[in-house]
């Protein structure tokens, strides 16, 4: 496996939450009902698993990697700016979150804020997809894209944390307000 390889298997995660995500807010503006707990699940996948692992493989190594070709740099600034919009939505759903669980009746800015992620999260992936393909063709050796692979495995607690997210996402998978 490869770098790229391992950014476009977290990219199916990230396909798996984006359906919960999909479901949830369509959910929520039917009306119905979704446990504070699993809401709050998914605010820490979106946390943990986009911002502290697959946002971090890309900002800590796989974008300096290329860009130290002098290639692709304004692709990587574009994509920079779209990881500090996702970290700005994502702290908007975990606050409504938190005031839906305090009392306040935050249905409709939750839904609202997960459906813009899940449109953003859509076109966010293919720009990457577009974006690993130039990199992997025109840019990054096999040696690079090894020892990058190489440096995100060596991070113990990462592959630890990665395990707990895929768990998580499968509890959510099996939630009845999922499955109907």
């Amino acid at each position: 496996m490869s770098a790229t390889d391992s950014l476009r298997e977290d990219h199916k995660q990230i396909r798996r939450l984006d359906k919960i995500i999909i479901k949830c807010y369509t959910e929520l503006y039917a009306g119905k009902n979704i446990p504070i707990s699993d809401l709050e699940k998914i605010t820490i996948i979106i946390e943990e698993f986009f911002d502290s692992i697959h946002y971090s493989r890309e900002e800590d190594s796989y974008f300096p990697c290329v860009a130290s070709y002098d290639h692709l740099k304004q692709e990587i600034r574009a994509l920079l700016i779209e990881h500090e919009f996702s970290r700005r939505i994502a702290i908007q759903i975990k606050k409504h979150v938190k005031r839906w669980k305090n009392g306040e009746d935050a249905r409709e800015p939750v839904a609202r804020f997960l459906k813009t992620y899940s449109t953003y999260l859509m076109d966010h992936m293919k720009k990457e997809e577009n974006f690993f393909d130039k990199a992997e063709a025109e840019i990054i050796s096999k040696e690079e894209e090894f020892e990058m692979y190489e440096q995100f495995k060596s991070v113990m607690t990462v592959s630890k944390k990665m395990e707990d997210m895929i768990k998580e996402i499968d509890y959510l998978e099996k939630q009845n307000w999922v499955q109907n």
